[in-house]
């Protein structure tokens, strides 16, 4: 197994540090599979995801959403299955998409990437 895949280190926590740190918000959330990192999507304002890759190198993330388990992988661009990380796999099932709850203004879908 690469090293960019670290099955028993657990997620940060249950939503992107750097928007929960910043009074930010996000659309989707991604895990980095080296060091557990929760970031946000690319779609979201502030892609705290990529931004986690290319501050520390760590190319592999695996979706946080609940019922997705894939992985993609930055440096090759491309998606890939991959070992069952350590739990929580997922965000938690009521936290809203986009969230965090409270945080998210009413015209989100004019402030997202696409």
């Amino acid at each position: 197994m690469s090293a960019s895949i670290q099955p028993d280190v657990p997620p940060s926590g249950t939503g992107c540090v750097e928007c929960l740190e910043s009074d930010g918000w996000w659309v989707h959330l991604r895990r980095c599979a080296q060091c557990g990192h929760i970031g946000c999507c690319d779609t979201s304002p502030s892609q705290h995801a990529t931004a986690h890759f290319r501050e520390t190198g760590h190319p592999v993330i695996q979706s946080f959403e609940p019922g997705e388990d894939w992985f993609w992988n930055f440096e090759t661009e491309e998606g890939f299955d991959g070992p069952e990380l350590t739990p929580a796999r997922s965000r938690p099932e009521d936290q809203p998409t986009p969230g965090p709850a409270g945080a998210v203004p009413d015209d989100w879908r004019f402030k997202i990437h696409r």
